[in-house]
């Protein structure tokens, strides 16, 4: 009986422990530069008695200084995650909500939802929803002051479609705005489609950053077509409203095995093809998606794990006679003797 009353004594004991730890660490911020602290509580330790505990910023424990008994864990740091050393730089670095992106801007503004119902998912009234609708309209009318900041928002709108799409990445939707952006300020997009010069955007975009995009496959969402997107994107060029590298056949190898479902050793292969053909000057001038496909089929032949011609150009989104051509070019330039079957 008297050990259980132990027992029992013991656990009240470090609830008391506990809720003192967490007390204290909601009074107190995580001083800067420091990542252990001394700490004195009125209390003492459930299982050596000690009044002397040792703080860790970084883990979120309280421990024992006399017996390493761990009191608390995963606490709470209620301080900023950035560092400031003097009056200005707190003032200066301190914000609240989301971090601000070049693609939405405007991400601290409020949305009213178009769905016809309440905060707890109940239908509102038909009066009240007539309500809604004239607030929702004056608050998009609300949210842009300028005709730079409503063709932004229309801008930002037709790359969400385009980028969900062709399913590419947060940093080149952030690039392609900032991109528009740069055209818009020089006047580039004037008496032009916002659409075109936004895919045009998106296209140098995935240039920059390496992403294997061609020009078909984003022009295929665009109302304009291929012509007019190529326009604006030459428009860029001209203008030195984007610096775009030479785009490498190499980035386009892993994106077209994966459509084919090759295996490993077909992409090192096809890679090994293509930086021989880049070092004899072979792709100079010619399509890159084309030469990835051609040294795709090329693996395959040799590797054994053959797909056709045309299996190759639909993954590739190319022709059988670029295929081909690319295909007979690499193989006599590189003197690759091509199997039987």
């Amino acid at each position: 009986m008297c050990s259980s009353y132990a027992y029992v004594y013991i656990s009240l004991m470090e609830v008391i422990v506990v809720e003192e730890v967490r007390r204290w660490s909601h009074a107190h911020r995580h001083p800067e530069g420091t990542s252990d602290e001394i700490i004195t509580l009125p209390i003492r330790c459930p299982a050596c008695g000690g009044d002397t505990f040792t703080y860790n910023y970084e883990r979120g424990e309280v421990t024992c200084t006399s017996c390493g008994l761990v009191l608390d864990e995963r606490l709470i740091d209620l301080g900023p995650e950035w560092r400031a050393f003097t009056p200005e730089e707190k003032l200066r670095r301190s914000r609240v909500g989301a971090p601000l992106t070049r693609a939405t801007p405007d991400n601290l503004t409020t949305v009213i939802d178009w769905r016809g119902k309440d905060a707890l998912g109940r239908e509102i009234t038909y009066k009240r929803r007539l309500e809604m609708l004239r607030l929702r309209k004056w608050q998009m009318r609300s949210k842009v002051q300028t005709s730079l900041e409503r063709n932004l928002q229309q801008a930002s709108i037709e790359l969400e479609r385009i980028a969900s799409q062709l399913g590419l990445p947060k940093s080149v939707k952030e690039q392609a705005m900032e991109i528009y952006r740069r055209a818009v300020e020089k006047g580039l997009v004037r008496g032009r489609s916002i659409e075109s010069v936004m895919a045009a955007a998106i296209y140098a975009a995935c240039r920059e950053l390496r992403v294997p995009r061609t020009l078909d496959e984003i022009a295929k969402f665009t109302k304009g077509g291929k012509k007019e997107v190529a326009r604006c994107y030459r428009l860029l060029l001209r203008e030195r409203a984007v610096k775009v590298p030479l785009a490498d056949p190499v980035d386009f190898v892993p994106r077209i095995a994966e459509a084919l479902r090759l295996n490993g050793t077909v992409i090192r292969k096809a890679i090994s093809i293509l930086q021989e053909a880049k070092a004899r000057g072979l792709t100079a001038g010619k399509d890159p998606a084309g030469l990835a496909a051609a040294a795709i089929y090329i693996a395959s032949l040799l590797k054994g794990d053959i797909r056709t011609q045309k299996e190759v150009a639909q993954a590739a989104q190319v022709t059988e006679v670029t295929v081909r051509n690319r295909y007979k070019e690499l193989a006599r330039e590189l003197k690759i003797r091509i199997p039987v079957r």
